[in-house]
């Protein structure tokens, strides 16, 4: 027998038919990391994401226990299940690192985020630009004649959806404050 599992001439098929289609499916994952808060603590997390090619798709850092001189780091990255189990391990061997939690994986979570959106326009595209503002219940925290700024919390679907009706409404700039997430529950 082949190493595919094959008797030779029991199939037509193409071997690329016979791969397991979830070996290469790619998954978002949203990791919470306790660690040290001391300098150069985050630029080695970075560093074991930039060293082996992983990519960070939203990165939030905060010191969630004065006492204790530690912080929070929210990552959001996507890969294959192997390489977010990679990034989980090496996270956890790190020294400053206290705890690593897979909240994708380890139940229900809350995940919100921060934005501002600068939108110019005139006429029409000022009062739709504020009708779906009250829509999406986003805030207005400046303005001017020519111009809003909006502040939106929520999921990032729902930012990516507004930037997107903006768009077309005069939309010039936005900022955005990446994932802020925790576990549902009374469980850590």
């Amino acid at each position: 027998m082949s190493a595919l599992q094959i008797r030779k001439g029991a199939s037509r098929q193409s071997a690329y038919d016979l791969r397991d289609p979830h070996s290469e499916l790619v998954e978002t994952h949203t990791l919470a990391v306790l660690v040290d808060n001391e300098s150069g603590v985050l630029a080695r997390v970075i560093g074991l994401f930039s060293g082996r090619g992983y990519n960070i798709d939203s990165l939030t850092v905060a010191e969630v226990d004065h006492e204790g001189h530690r912080s929070r780091i929210t990552i959001v990255t996507t890969g294959t299940p192997q390489v977010i189990d990679q990034i989980k391990a090496q996270l956890g061997r790190m020294v400053p690192v206290h705890d690593v939690h897979d909240l994708t994986v380890e139940g229900d979570s809350v995940e919100r985020e921060l934005a501002l959106f600068k939108v110019s326009g005139k006429g029409d595209a000022r009062v739709e630009a504020l009708r779906l503002a009250d829509i999406f219940r986003a805030n207005v925290v400046d303005s001017t004649l020519e111009s809003f700024v909006f502040e939106i919390t929520g999921t990032p679907e729902k930012i990516d959806a507004f930037g997107e009706l903006m768009r077309p409404l005069g939309l010039i700039e936005i900022a955005r404050t990446g994932v802020a997430a925790l576990a549902r529950g009374s469980g850590a």
